[in-house]
């Protein structure tokens, strides 16, 4: 095709799934089941805030190597009693953990990976754990080939190893690699790696007051509206 491009690894949460709106509606419904009231953006958001500060803890060196569902239990039990939500027994808990598994797809994610997978391997690239991934690959319809997982590698992005490890797994020159992200840190951070670079905004991500991310703030090697129109710059469609 031109551009010398043989595989799409893609940044998962809040790129190809809506997190913040995903976590909100089930706790919607559950609440509602339960007579239990909670403000459930505010815990997506809460939840999702202690992200990045629980994996770096495990960046620098200061807890051993842990997964994922692991940190995010360990959130989620804190918040519980922050929100005022009791009575759950593990079992619940354990259930309410895994709505990250069970996140929901932007509407032009699965039509977007469809049109690209004939043409690519398609991967992700992702701080979620394998588990995590593949639940949510296979409930949401991704067309993933492989899954790609920061615990492959025992390090978190933007750690240089997680980019390394992608190219390398796949047998691939680093500028044969794609990576394909809603988020300008994670993309600067694959480029130093020398992963070509395709970004594209999901403005909604983090609701309505949403601030970074709105648009791309370096130049990348693609710059799209969603994946779809990145598959058509890559001819894919």
């Amino acid at each position: 095709m031109g551009h010398g491009i043989k595989a799409l690894v893609f940044d998962v949460f809040g790129t190809l799934v809506d997190w913040r709106g995903s976590i909100a509606r089930e706790g919607a419904a559950w609440g509602a089941a339960r007579g239990v009231a909670a403000d459930w953006a505010a815990f997506a958001d809460a939840w999702r805030a202690a992200y990045h500060p629980s994996m770096d803890r495990v960046r620098r060196g200061e807890r051993p190597w842990t997964i994922l569902d692991h940190l995010h239990r360990e959130t989620l039990d804190r918040l519980l009693a922050e929100f005022g939500i009791i009575g759950l027994d593990e079992a619940e808990k354990d259930h309410w953990n895994r709505v990250w598994h069970r996140l929901t797809p932007w509407p032009d994610t699965v039509p977007g990976m469809l049109a690209l997978k004939p043409h690519f391997t398609l991967a992700t690239l992702s701080n979620g754990n394998v588990a995590l991934l593949l639940n949510m690959a296979k409930r949401a319809g991704m067309p993933f080939d492989t899954i790609l997982s920061a615990e492959l590698c025992r390090h978190y992005k933007p750690d240089p190893e997680v980019y390394r490890m992608a190219y390398g797994l796949l047998g691939l020159q680093p500028h044969e690699v794609l990576m394909t992200a809603a988020h300008n840190s994670d993309l600067v951070a694959a480029s130093q790696q020398g992963l070509r670079t395709a970004f594209f905004p999901r403005p909604a991500e983090y609701g309505p007051a949403q601030v970074k991310d709105k648009q791309a703030e370096h130049a990348f090697d693609f710059v799209a509206t969603d994946l779809v129109d990145l598959a058509r710059q890559l001819r894919a469609i």
